[in-house]
């Protein structure tokens, strides 16, 4: 279990003239979905080339105000981050894994050429949030707090180079199921347009990767589908991942496989999560390329038995069925499979305080 240290920047704690009510709140709390609600308070800490960062504050949730010429507008130089907040079985508060969060997100501004956030700031505005909204933790079952760091350049100008300003900010959403239909397998559609080409930023989390989701993952909709899978740009044969998730396959000999980091497939954190855990169960796990030739084949013959996607959004989603211009198959039984249940469950229990946290991926707030 990891501790916080002491506070590392100091934030000034604006007042909110009107917080929302206990009866508004507690509507929201009891039916979630997702990313469409937030709390009450969000955090700001700007950066400029001569004073790095500061001006840390805490305050209401509300509009930015930006000029037009605004440099994220123009040319979109812009990342974020996407970690939960858990209540505990003890009552308490935890965060999972956020120094990796903190890792992926200056990995990110490296790419986009943005300056880079002190790990020890990115978790403490994290935890400063999190803290002044712990009334906005879901009553739903499997509820938690989405939270939302992000940055972009806010320096006004028009002009191909990097911002001198930019401002952080971290927002909260009370967070239920991640897909709506409910079903116990999600059914994805495999896409013709690409995500991301070698030495673009497909391993960033830049919101222009997902833009370019956006297109196929309404023709997935319209088919009939909840998500979207890509293929590698150059040859569109490989599997990459979903539209905002890593991939699993699990094999009828217990192997575990999962498409090799090759700079186009975001570095999901809870797809590092559960390869660690699937090694320590003795299970053989694989991180190589995988096709979609050989995904359909393995499918009909048998061979594969189990497949789901991963993201902190939906955790553990089970795959039942994949069709697209020319496939259409069903993955095992079309249900959630064994191997991804005890994995989502273990998981879980760590996030959630209720099984022992051996790798100190729990920091607990309060």
């Amino acid at each position: 279990m990891a501790t916080l240290a002491e506070k590392p920047i100091d934030f000034t704690r604006l007042a909110h003239p009107s917080p929302a009510s206990d009866e508004k709140r507690g509507a929201i709390l009891a039916d979630p979905g997702f990313g469409s609600a937030f709390s009450d308070h969000m955090v700001t800490i700007e950066w400029s080339d001569d004073r790095g960062w500061h001006d840390a504050t805490i305050g209401p949730y509300g509009p930015i105000m930006i000029d037009p010429a605004t440099a994220v507008l123009h040319y979109a130089q812009e990342i974020f981050e996407g970690l939960k907040a858990y209540r505990q079985a003890d009552g308490g508060i935890a965060l999972f894994r956020p120094e990796a969060n903190a890792s992926r997100f200056n990995s990110s501004a490296r790419r986009l050429a943005m300056p880079e956030m002190p790990q020890d700031i990115f978790v403490e505005s994290v935890r400063q949030l999190v803290l002044a909204d712990r009334e906005w933790f879901p009553t739903v079952e499997g509820g938690s707090l989405y939270l939302r760091p992000f940055m972009f350049a806010s320096e006004v100008f028009l002009g191909v180079r990097p911002s001198k300003h930019y401002k952080y900010m971290v927002i909260a959403s009370p967070a239920g199921n991640y897909f709506k239909s409910g079903a116990p397998a999600v059914s994805i559609w495999v896409s013709k347009y690409s995500r991301a080409a070698p030495g673009g930023t497909g391993a960033a989390k830049c919101g222009g990767n997902y833009a370019a989701s956006l297109v196929p993952q309404a023709e997935a909709i319209k088919r009939g589908h909840d998500q979207v899978v890509f293929l590698d740009a150059e040859q569109h044969k490989w599997i990459e991942e979903l539209g905002g998730m890593n991939l699993y396959f699990v094999f009828e000999d217990g192997t575990l496989l999962t498409p090799q980091l090759t700079g186009t497939i975001l570095p999901g954190i809870t797809r590092d999560s559960l390869l660690t855990l699937a090694r320590e169960e003795g299970l053989t796990v694989r991180e190589e390329r995988y096709s979609i030739d050989q995904w359909t084949a393995d499918a009909k013959s048998g061979k594969l038995v189990e497949c789901f996607a991963c993201g902190t959004a939906a955790v553990v989603t089970p795959i039942g069925h994949v069709a697209g211009h020319d496939v259409d198959f069903t993955i095992g039984s079309g249900g959630p499979g064994q191997l991804t249940g005890r994995l989502k469950d273990k998981l879980v229990a760590i996030q959630r305080g209720t099984a022992a946290d051996s790798h100190g991926w729990v920091t607990k707030i309060d």
